[in-house]
Formats: C-alpha cells, structure tokens, sequence
C-alpha cells in the first residue's frame, strides 16, 4: 500500500490540469468574429495639410480628391489665399478648399461636383457618367475660299461656319444631358448651341452671339436656345429635350480661331423622331 501512494500522487498531478481545462468555458463563435477595436478617425486636414502635400510633390488630382473626400477645415480669407499661393497651391487646389468650406458652412443642402475637370463637353449615357464629346476642326468659308481658323485670329466680318463631313459621329437620343467645364474666367453665356445647316460633304452655321462669327444684315442665324444651370464652378449643365428637333448640332465655344480652344466645335447628331 505504500508503494501505490506515490504512484496515485502522480496520477492525480496529472489529472489536475486536464480537469481545469475542461472546466474553463469555450469561446462562443456562432455570433461571427470578435469585434475589433475601431480605427481611429482622421484629423481635419487644415491649410498647413494641403502645403506639406504640395511641397511632397503631390499632383493636384491627387490633392484636390483628398480635399473633396477628407474632413478638413480651411482658412481661406484673403491673406490665407496669399499665403497658400506663395507656398506653390495652385487655383484649381484652392478652388477645391473654397468649395470644400462653403459646403462644411452653408445650412443648405450640398452642392454636389461633378468628377468632370477637363475643360470640354460632355453629355450623360446610360450610366449616368459623363462621357466627352470629340471636338470637330471649324473653317471660314469666304468667296468660295476655305481658310482654317487655326492660323486666324477673331473674325469680325461676316463670316459663315464650316465643318468637314455631312454627319457626327455622335448620334444621341432624347433627351440629352449635357455638361460644360469651361476655362477660368469664362462664362456660359460666351457659348452657342448651333444647328448646323447641311450640304453635300460639309456642315454650316452662322452666329453672332458667343462665338466669333458674325452676320449682319438681317441674316438668317441659326442659334439655337438653351438654359444652363451652373453646378459647380466653371460646371454647367442643360438639357435638350423634343422640343428641339432632330438633325445636326454642334456646341461653339467662344473665341474661336484663337488659343482658348484652337477652332474647335464640339458636335452631336440628334435622332429625328423623338422618344414617346
């Protein structure tokens, strides 16, 4: 009997563990995955932010999305914006600050930007995405002579416009969203919305207002009315709806034949039959 205690001592140390294991209660898994601690939530980027990203070398595509997707809080008082320019901020960066503390201030609702900043035209698919509209190459057509407006500057007589080609390649359905990103400084109302008047290899119009060409004597202009909205900076958008007929179209920038947009029409075909 003597020998056998020591022999029942050690069976029993053994023992100890395995039950107090077996005691110890399981981690319950059937409500998913312990919850994790929450990540912290970024600092307000401030003026000083945007500086040490410009003087980083980062692009301002990558700046101006940060600004637009960050909380941030900016001073942008006169003597903040001189400051900021010193420190390299170019405007397109200091728009986004601007637009980004009107919205963080104003009690009304947002105004939400487009991801359009290309200066351009642009109309909305199926997707509800702005897809740019390929600009065509506009002439001066005088005394049967064709000159290109890329090598003229303003045109001040009475000139008629002139596209290469019967057609678009564009062809779109009523109705139409269209969005313009104009260049700094500019307005819409410098814009014209032409129908284009069809010959047998070529487009035409004739305008006075927005664009440099010019009629007089009571000329018949072909204009076409349009109202946008401004949306955001240098954004507007307007609709064509089956008010407006079918045919061949193009959008004019102004100052054409100079350096703002090189002689260039952004043009669209519109279905004849409108949608029921």
């Amino acid at each position: 009997m003597q020998r056998l205690r020591p022999l029942l001592l050690c069976l029993l140390c053994l023992s100890v563990p395995a039950l107090l294991h077996a005691q110890e209660p399981a981690l319950d898994t059937s409500a998913g995955p312990m919850p994790s601690t929450p990540a912290a939530q970024p600092k307000p980027m401030t003026n000083d932010s945007v500086i040490r990203m410009v003087k980083a070398g980062l692009g301002d595509d990558l700046i101006v999305q940060t600004i637009r997707t960050q909380p941030g809080q900016y001073t942008i008082d006169a003597d903040a914006l001189v400051a900021l320019k010193e420190a390299g901020v170019s405007n397109r960066v200091l728009e986004a600050m601007s637009n980004k503390s009107r919205v963080q201030i104003t009690p009304e609702k947002p105004v939400v930007l487009s991801d359009v900043n290309e200066i351009g035209v642009y109309y909305k698919d199926h997707d509800g995405k702005w897809q740019p509209i390929d600009p065509e190459i506009v002439h001066i057509k005088s005394g049967g002579f064709i000159k290109s407006t890329l090598t003229h500057g303003i045109i001040k007589e009475d000139r008629n416009g002139h596209i290469n080609g019967r057609e678009s390649k564009l062809l779109l359905p009523r109705p139409i969203e269209f969005l313009v990103y104009t260049p700094d400084g500019v307005d819409i109302a410098e814009y014209d919305l032409l129908h284009f008047r069809l010959n047998a290899d070529n487009r035409e119009f004739r305008t006075l207002t927005g664009g440099v060409f010019h009629s007089t004597g009571g000329a018949e202009r072909d204009e076409v009315a349009f109202t946008p909205v401004k949306t955001a900076p240098r954004t507007y958008q307007f609709t064509v709806d089956k008010t407006i007929k079918g045919g061949e179209y193009g959008i004019l920038p102004p100052g054409t034949g100079n350096v703002t947009n090189g002689g260039k029409i952004y043009t669209f075909a519109i279905t004849e039959a409108p949608p029921k």
